[in-house]
């Protein structure tokens, strides 16, 4: 987050003054630094450095085309989770080599075209599943890699929501029958089914769940070997926390620290999945105060983002500092109150903060912290509202990488009948 300070009074990102980003493009208004992305992925990959892991870029938390391109440059693969998002990873034309596709319900069509671009690896999630994979790359001829997603039924001490790796999500395999799949692997003719895939939740803020996870793993592998199975791949998802408030998560030197002598003694080529790590704190959501409301013992800020713009705070409660985008001197600040930051949308549930103190007035803009990842990204037009524009920022320059949706573009894929 250093790239986002005060010079002064007023708020930047890198060497860009957001109030004049916030004059050319209005409100709502995401704005990324690339320092930031750059800077967190080359952190990851110095880390990892002794095992020359494969980081694949988890395109879910951010997936927009300049964003990926800048990655896919910078050396990283990507982790997919759709077909859309592989028509996005051709678009910035990552080499299908480094891209890997995760998601429990891949159609037919999306397993298809992954094979025919070449992908390297499916993590697949039930034998139904690698039926499937298999009976399409027979159908074309080819024979395709894949890992095993495994269940390894471990807490991440997350949000339930994106708790990943229990015993009662709808994530994996658990280990007995994956351990059964590989033992049977030959029946597979058209898969190469050679890597072990997790992934137990995200915002995990310490190592310790990622070790028990690893261990239960390597346990597997070592069982595994002794049959006669070689796997040479080992992919150990994402889910690394970032600071939102008082959060103290591990650095990933730190996590490295924790997990590599574990990954060493498993010998098993590592693939890293990191997306919020990479993109939470490289992004910030700026609006505008619209009206600021007095009721009885209560203050409303009402700001022109709303949950359709960032969803978290009222899908999961989720926390992101606020604050203005300009420090007025003290003598001109209005005092300081508790007060709840709420967007427009007809829902009670459309808030950003509650009882903050902050001191703004009518006008005033605020820039909502944390939300390069999963911001935009599950951003909707609900209550019929345009998505809003996207912004990067590199140095002193900046960069439109998404326009702002107009009113045609709301209904430009809907049909009126007349009955």
């Amino acid at each position: 987050m250093h790239e986002f300070k005060y010079k002064g009074n007023d708020f930047y990102c890198e060497s860009v003054k957001l109030k004049n980003l916030v004059k050319r493009y209005s409100t709502p208004l995401y704005i990324y630094s690339y320092n930031v992305i750059a800077g967190r992925f080359a952190r990851l990959q110095k880390a990892f450095r002794s095992v020359s892991a494969l980081i694949c870029y988890s395109v879910k938390a951010n997936s927009n085309l300049s964003i990926l391109k800048c990655l896919v440059k910078l050396g990283a693969g990507l982790d997919i989770v759709s077909g859309g998002e592989l028509y996005r990873a051709k678009m910035v034309k990552c080499p299908p080599g480094r891209i890997v596709y995760a998601s429990v319900g891949k159609t037919e069509k999306e397993i298809r075209e992954a094979i025919e671009y070449g992908i390297f690896m499916f993590n697949a999630e039930s034998e139904q599943e690698l039926d499937k994979i298999n009976t399409i790359a027979k159908r074309l001829k080819k024979k395709t890699n894949v890992s095993l997603r495994i269940n390894p039924d471990v807490e991440p001490k997350t949000h339930r929501y994106i708790t990943t790796g229990k015993k009662e999500t709808k994530f994996g395999i658990d280990i007995d029958s994956a351990r059964k799949i590989f033992l049977s692997r030959r029946k597979y003719g058209n898969l190469n089914i050679i890597g072990i895939h997790i992934h137990i939740g995200s915002q995990v803020i310490t190592a310790a769940p990622f070790i028990k996870a690893i261990k239960k793993i390597k346990s597997l592998n070592d069982r595994l070997r002794a049959r006669g199975v070689l796997l040479r791949y080992f992919n150990i998802g994402g889910g690394l926390g970032i600071v939102y408030d008082k959060e103290e998560p591990q650095t990933a030197h730190e996590f490295a620290q924790r997990v590599l002598p574990l990954l060493k003694e498993a010998g098993l080529k590592v693939i890293l999945e990191p997306g919020r790590f990479i993109l939470g704190n490289a992004g910030i959501l700026v609006t505008k105060v619209l009206y600021v409301k007095d009721i009885p013992h209560k203050r409303f800020v009402i700001v022109d983002a709303a949950m359709n713009d960032l969803l978290r705070p009222a899908l999961y409660g989720a926390y992101h500092k606020i604050v203005p985008l300009f420090r007025r001197a003290k003598s001109q600040e209005p005092r300081a109150k508790s007060v709840d930051v709420v967007g427009p949308v007809c829902e009670s549930g459309d808030f950003f903060g509650k009882e903050r103190k902050l001191s703004v007035k009518k006008e005033d803009y605020l820039a909502v912290l944390g939300t390069g990842a999963y911001g935009f990204s599950m951003s909707s037009n609900y209550n019929s509202r345009r998505r809003c524009a996207e912004v990067l920022v590199k140095g002193n320059k900046s960069y439109l990488i998404r326009e702002r949706e107009t009113y045609k573009d709301l209904v430009s894929k809907e049909i009126i009948v007349d009955i």
